[in-house]
């Protein structure tokens, strides 16, 4: 080939080349700017999906206290917050103690939030409440996103990713358009179903109401005065085929029981485990408890932590009725008054506190 020719060639080789790097870099440029656009579009929606409530007021308060002025804590998933009324306690031994159980709180999230209170806080006492089906659940990111919602701290919520979120789930939260596109089309979703009902007067029947008040009080607690509805007595029973004979706790949900433990046995921290009951008609509906029961009390003899299982309690002794209960899994504040005693009678028994006891600087009997 003629060496003009050649040049001639290598040049058109050059270009098509650089044009091809051009079209791929303002390809990824225009990507980019197509996913911010689309993220932030995104995570405004989410503005609109509020943060539950009730999690950012217990969080919001816990972050006024003074340091190192918290005595106990309660943590945990709604069973913790639906159970322990810190004022119950405080009466009693003049103590100052939280309530920071959150919505389907698994115990990766129970070790982030107790590493979030010993930023501030030395409590004496430590109470998770235990519940089975947050054992046994994968990975969760609606509950980890509600955490992160009230957590302030970037540098946790990075060591919680890092060690909590499985590969997958880590890329997807980085990519914000993923991340936040369950709450952006949740969110369309009630404006366009909004709209329609508006436009053609077509509306869904109404929810059964549970009579009585839901509100927060303080300390990290909701007070809550429903009664269990009826349909929860069968035909919504959350507990209905529940068998304990197949009931299997994760591995990695238990060793963070573990790094609890440990991390008590480090600071000084009195941990003790509780299940909180769940109502009696629900109760009757699960088969082989006792092995559900065996498999809670083993892990936490292991760990040599006390535990009390306040199911095995209720059925045997028949305490509770289901007017003490909300719904088929929760407690209202009627029940909580009674299990809160029996806590407080625990706590007693086995010298919780007692130098505030013999200093006389309870309040209440």
């Amino acid at each position: 080939m003629h060496p003009d020719n050649l040049s001639i060639s290598n040049s058109k080789t050059e270009y098509t080349r650089a044009k091809a790097v051009i079209t791929i870099i303002a390809f990824i440029v225009i990507l980019c700017v197509i996913m911010s656009i689309a993220g932030k579009s995104y995570e405004e929606a989410t503005q609109h999906n509020t943060i539950n409530y009730f999690t950012k007021s217990r969080y919001d308060g816990f972050y006024e206290l003074p340091q190192n002025s918290v005595d106990m804590v309660f943590l945990g998933s709604s069973h913790s917050y639906c159970t322990f009324d810190p004022e119950n306690f405080d009466e009693a031994f003049g103590t100052s103690s939280w309530q920071l159980g959150t919505p389907l709180q698994t115990t990766d999230t129970t070790y982030y939030s107790l590493l979030r209170v010993l930023e501030t806080q030395s409590p004496k006492v430590v109470v998770i409440e235990i519940y089975w089906d947050m054992l046994d659940d994968d990975f969760l990111i609606e509950q980890a996103k509600n955490f992160f919602a009230v957590l302030e701290d970037d540098e946790l919520q990075n060591a919680y990713i890092k060690e909590v979120f499985p590969l997958g789930e880590k890329v997807k939260y980085r990519i914000k358009p993923i991340r936040y596109q369950a709450d952006f089309f949740a969110y369309k979703a009630s404006e366009i179903k909004k709209s329609l009902q508006e436009k053609y007067g077509v509306y869904d029947p109404p929810e059964e109401e549970n009579a009585g008040e839901e509100y927060y009080r303080s300390k990290g607690y909701v007070y809550c005065d429903y009664v269990m509805s009826e349909s929860e007595y069968d035909k919504t029973n959350q507990y209905k085929n529940f068998d304990g004979h197949s009931w299997e706790m994760k591995p990695e949900k238990a060793a963070y029981l573990e790094k609890i433990a440990k991390l008590c046995e480090e600071k000084g921290i009195k941990l003790i485990f509780v299940t909180a009951p769940i109502a009696q008609v629900s109760m009757d509906y699960i088969k082989n408890y006792d092995e559900v029961h065996d498999k809670l009390s083993d892990l936490a003899r292991n760990l040599n932590v006390p535990y009390i299982d306040y199911n095995e309690k209720n059925y045997n002794e028949k305490i509770l009725t289901n007017e003490y209960f909300r719904d088929d899994a929760h407690l209202n504040d009627r029940g909580v008054k009674v299990i809160d005693g029996m806590f407080k009678d625990y706590l007693v028994e086995n010298g919780y506190f007692q130098e505030r006891i013999d200093n006389g600087e309870q309040t209440a009997d």
